[in-house]
């Protein structure tokens, strides 16, 4: 039925995501759950969701521990002593969506074969339920937040760094300001007041979303800036003179310093990567869980990808955006990020996306696979999507696996290069949509 995306169920409230989907998923997992915790972002689904997931998770007899407003990494964090996790999150999509996303006690999303078993129960309706005195029971658990703050703590050191921090009106304003100030950081945050209109901007991290956060970096003259998405699973950073620093350059500078031996990273990621980490590099599929799944099967010493997540297994399997915050400031606090920059390779990455009816997913699908076999290159590889390997440089185009959206980008050494195979792949894909 195609429940579960890259990164857990998502979809917009009370049309593909509803109550009655939430509740059949608490039935489902909680089945095989004695205990759970469970958290929400500042989504204005996020209290009527969690009511729903705590019924169904309490019927199947499941106790379920409520953390209320967190992040989903400290939610991740919560779920160490539990069976499970439960965090009702869309994370960096618009307003309008809600979703549920499932965390093992590691820290690791559910994976594939978790993610089927809670699919196959859903559709088939088929619950195990508890008896009317079995069943489970609601408690509070006001202490997650301050669990996870003594774990970050535990393993960065000090900066004593002015910081400008944009907690993108969800959780995040709970914790990230409070980590850094307790490492000596002075931190000023902007559009810290949870909100699940995201007045400030749009929940996703981009460069364009962020000039508010420049502006504040520069006028301020701080030393970095701090940027989350909805549900701070995802960072990226501003540098001391106002510069996005996200993406492949940010996964550069976090696996160049904790990846010793093996790295793990997502098809799309730069191949700046290959010219500037030492480490054995690995490449999977788009989506923290495939990370997290190949980041504990390698043993690899850090995790990411492009777009904000970043996972370090001597911590947790969550990607945490706060801790990639924390330790970000550690490293900034003995280098301008600003100086460290121009030791990062940089080549030209052309990045474009367009919609389609998710109905027409798998026709879409079967077009695309067919375009982009007739393009001349050296490699086709279909790991996820259609990664096209040329010479001096590479194409990948997929399906998002959160909104109904083909996503294609290009990269090589020089910018006409990069161009020229993105006018190759646009072609197709624009072709396949017909």
């Amino acid at each position: 039925m195609g429940l579960f995306g890259s990164s857990g169920v998502r979809g917009i409230v009370n049309k593909e995501f509803t109550p009655e989907l939430a509740a059949d998923i608490g039935m489902a997992v909680g089945g095989s759950a004695k205990c759970a915790a469970i958290g929400n972002d500042s989504r204005t689904s996020g209290p009527m969701i969690e009511a729903a997931v705590c019924s169904g998770m309490m019927a199947a007899g499941c106790e379920v521990f409520v953390a209320g407003l967190v992040t989903t990494p400290t939610l991740a964090e919560a779920a160490r002593t539990m069976n499970c996790g439960v965090m009702i999150t869309a994370s960096h999509n618009p307003p309008s969506y809600g979703g549920i996303k499932l965390w093992n006690p590691d820290g690791s999303g559910f994976g594939v074969a978790q993610s089927k078993a809670v699919e196959k129960l859903v559709g088939a309706k088929k619950f195990k339920l508890a008896t009317w005195d079995k069943v489970g029971r609601r408690h509070p658990l006001p202490e997650a937040v301050d669990n996870h703050i003594h774990r970050i703590l535990a393993g960065v050191g000090t900066a004593k760094l002015k910081v400008v921090v944009d907690c993108a009106n969800g959780p995040a304003s709970t914790i990230t300001p409070i980590v850094l100030q307790r490492m000596g950081c002075k931190a000023i945050t902007i559009n810290s007041n949870p909100d699940g209109h995201f007045p400030g901007r749009s929940p996703e991290p981009s460069d364009e979303n962020l000039s508010d956060l420049k502006h504040a970096v520069v006028a301020m003259k701080a030393d970095i800036g701090i940027a989350h998405d909805g549900d701070a699973d995802r960072m990226v950073a501003v540098d001391d003179k106002g510069v996005f620093f996200g993406g492949d350059q940010l996964l550069a500078l976090f696996a160049k310093r904790y990846a010793k031996k093996r790295l793990v990273v997502t098809v799309d990621a730069s191949m700046a990567i290959d010219d500037y980490v030492d480490a054995k590099i690995i490449r999977t599929r788009v989506g923290d869980v495939f990370v997290s799944e190949e980041v504990k099967k390698a043993k690899a010493e850090f995790g990411g990808e492009p777009s904000g997540t970043w996972i370090f297994p001597d911590q947790t399997y969550c990607p945490d955006g706060i801790l990639a915050a924390a330790r970000l400031c550690e490293m900034v606090s003995k280098s301008r990020l600003s100086e460290t920059r121009k030791k990062i390779p940089s080549y030209p990455i052309l990045r474009s996306a367009v919609s389609f009816d998710a109905k027409d997913k798998a026709s879409v699908l079967k077009r695309l696979e067919k375009g982009m076999g007739s393009i001349d290159c050296d490699e086709l590889l279909t790991l996820d999507g259609f990664r096209l390997q040329f010479e001096d440089g590479w194409a990948l185009v997929r399906p998002s696996g959160t909104e109904p959206k083909i996503r294609f980008l290009a990269e090589a050494r020089n910018e006409p290069r990069a161009k020229e195979i993105m006018g190759m792949v646009s072609r197709k894909v624009k072709e396949a949509l017909k």
